[in-house]
């Protein structure tokens, strides 16, 4: 049976479309954000804070009973010596909920820490996925998905800054078995379209899209596989799930997050937005052992080695040449 979930896709447009405002106005005042993730030594912004916050409000009031698996805590920000941090938060999420007192937004940011990923139904956010992307003003994304009994139905990915035909600030809307819409993030009277991976069989031809911070995936194994593949062509490299855009909207037909450790297990935040909007859009999304991707292991994709997503026609010699 076929799930009615048009209240939830549009509850999902309009937080990411408001937390993304929220960004916009972080970015503005970048100078503040950078000086404070300095002194921080770590890549989180006001951001982070801020579109969560924004996003579990709407989350909260919409669908009281659902649980939320985001990235933020709110640890730091009740500091007291972090009251400047707080404040900039504060302030921020104050442009689109102007009434908010502190402990409304810390306690909207906290919601993101109500679910575990093992609860029958909850939602999945990454406020700000590729804060360094942001910061340097290149691509970051908004990413919010429902899982139902283990399964991805519902994603939202906004990408601000990413530019796809004449659309530039890209929004996918993606239920499950009714493909991928793409819309303008900003103008909400731009008609939206349904979008489709490219449809390249050739291997050779493919491009690959990957991070921008060697750090996330083993970008020399990706050059070794691009080499056995027999493709020449430079990689498109962008911060976060704009990947997975790009891929769903055909600029690229392979993106691979290859595991820097053994130990590493990927975040399900990281994934679950981008990977139904790739696979509605007609492409393919596992590991890079060929299987699914398993989204009832909690807040980590535990039973997953790493992620290859394609256009689908390429995908099994893609996973057979990293496994050589």
């Amino acid at each position: 049976m076929k799930l009615n979930l048009d209240r939830e896709i549009q509850v999902a447009i309009d937080a990411v479309r408001h937390a993304s405002q929220v960004c916009r106005s972080v970015q503005q005042r970048l100078a503040t954000v950078e000086a404070l993730s300095k002194k921080d030594k770590s890549p989180v912004t006001v951001a982070d804070f801020a579109s969560q916050a924004v996003v579990c409000s709407m989350l909260m009031k919409a669908f009281p009973d659902d649980t939320v698996v985001a990235e933020e805590g709110t640890g730091e920000l009740r500091e007291t010596t972090r009251t400047l941090l707080r404040g900039v938060v504060c302030d921020e999420v104050r442009k689109v909920f102007g009434g908010a007192t502190d402990e409304e937004v810390l306690t909207w940011i906290e919601h993101g820490a109500t679910g575990d990923g093992h609860e029958p139904r909850f939602w999945t956010l990454d406020p700000i996925d590729g804060t360094k992307g942001f910061l340097r003003g290149e691509q970051y994304a908004v990413a919010l998905a429902l899982l139902e009994k283990g399964k991805v139905v519902l994603g939202a990915l906004a990408c601000p800054n990413l530019k796809q035909g004449d659309v530039e600030g890209v929004l996918l809307v993606v239920q499950r078995g009714q493909g991928t819409r793409l819309l303008s993030l900003w103008d909400e009277k731009k008609k939206s379209k349904q979008i489709k991976v490219s449809r390249t069989e050739d291997v050779t031809t493919s491009r690959f899209c990957e991070s921008v911070e060697s750090g996330h995936s083993d970008q020399d194994a990706s050059s070794q596989i691009a080499q056995r593949l027999g493709i020449s062509s430079k990689p498109l490299r962008m911060d976060s799930q704009a990947k997975y855009a790009a891929l769903a909207a055909g600029q690229a037909e392979i993106y691979l997050r290859l595991p820097t450790r053994a130990d590493y297990c990927e975040k399900i935040w990281d994934h679950a937005a981008g990977m139904i909007a790739v696979e509605e859009a007609g492409g393919r999304v596992t590991d890079i052992d060929g299987n699914p991707l398993d989204f009832t292991q909690g807040k980590e994709l535990r039973a997953n080695r790493g992620v290859v997503a394609t256009n689908a026609l390429v995908h099994e010699v893609v996973v057979n040449a990293i496994n050589l």
